[in-house]
């Protein structure tokens, strides 16, 4: 695995994928947790102190493959010059020619930011035209630090890098580093070994989810994809998320489970709600009996009961962002169970 530390930067620029999907206050547009711009700051740094200069290039939000300013990166430029502790430097797109002169513009020892990848959809559908573009805005060598979005097929993860040579292309310090945490855990873990996995979409999971029965004693499942696997056995779920084409998967997902004798824990209960809205009624659930004019939005205090006993008995725990304070798999093992609180 060739990574930043392998190679000298000195008068180079390298584009760097980093994941500053930051969560920022809706009606300020401040940032309100710099947790994933602090996990590119040691890539960084190595490239500035060799004497190299750094393109960021990432996503924020979901707009729909056009700007929206409520996305734009451009809202957090203070806080990731605040972050990395350098002038961060931004232009109003990631491709064409003001990007391209931006890039040509830029001094050694500078960082620039470019506007967000997503405000073109050729990005999320891993455009190779799109990668050539990004990859021929002037830099020298490709670093991929997104840990966070490295498993999603887009031009900027999973494309761009044919584009460099093998020697200029290369991963950050926090893939590395995750990377390396990620095999310790999979393959030396601890028992009871339990894996955490949230999200929206049980398409999204599929690959990660199997892999996880081999070698996991519980796996914990929240987030939207729950209510797919309660549709997948018969239940109610109301209004809730569920992917109609994939309950036969859930279904396939559960034996399997059942075949290797690993607990599959989903959500006993939720907070539903008649509105993804901060002012909604709410009510508590059975997640096999949400009426029909609700919505599953969180787990309820049964499933927090049981999810978190099952964390506090557990000596390795593997879990996913959304389960953690930043876009990337958190990890632990730990020589005994967890005290209770």
């Amino acid at each position: 695995m060739k990574t930043v530390a392998d190679f000298n930067f000195k008068g180079l620029k390298a584009l760097v994928r980093v994941d500053f999907n930051v969560p920022l206050d809706k009606q300020t547009l401040a940032v309100t947790d710099t947790t994933r711009i602090a996990g590119a700051r040691a890539t960084i740094a190595k490239i500035l102190s060799d004497g190299g200069s750094v393109v960021l290039m990432s996503h924020l939000g979901r707009p729909k493959g056009a700007p929206e300013d409520k996305y734009s990166l451009r809202h957090i430029v203070s806080a990731a010059s605040e972050v990395l502790g350098v002038p961060v430097g931004f232009v109003s797109d990631c491709v064409g020619e003001i990007a391209a002169c931006a890039v040509a513009d830029l001094p050694l020892g500078g960082v620039l930011l470019l506007e967000n990848l997503r405000f073109h959809a050729q990005e999320e559908k891993g455009d190779a035209d799109f990668a050539q573009t990004l990859a021929n805005l002037g830099a020298d060598v490709y670093v991929n630090d997104a840990f966070g979005t490295a498993h999603r097929a887009h031009a900027s993860t999973a494309v761009i890098a044919q584009f460099f040579a093998p020697d200029r292309r290369m991963f950050g310090y926090l893939m590395q580093s995750e990377l390396q945490n990620a095999r310790r855990i999979l393959y030396h873990a601890q028992s009871p070994f339990v894996a955490i996995l949230g999200g929206a979409k049980v398409s999204d999971k599929i690959m990660l989810i199997e892999s996880l029965l081999d070698k996991v004693n519980t796996l914990v499942i929240g987030g939207g994809m729950a209510y797919t696997f309660f549709q997948a056995q018969g239940g109610h779920v109301g209004k809730s998320l569920v992917e109609a084409d994939k309950i036969d998967l859930a279904r396939t997902l559960l034996q399997k489970a059942r075949d290797k004798s690993v607990r599959l824990l989903l959500p006993a209960d939720s907070v539903a709600a008649d509105a993804f809205a901060n002012d909604a009624h709410t009510e508590i659930h059975d997640n096999f009996s949400i009426p029909e004019h609700l919505m599953g939005l969180d787990i309820g205090e049964k499933a927090r009961a049981d999810f978190a006993q099952a964390i506090v008995e557990a000596k390795t725990i593997f879990g996913t962002d959304q389960w953690a304070c930043s876009k990337c798999l958190i990890f632990r093992q730990a020589p005994a169970p967890l005290p209770k609180p």
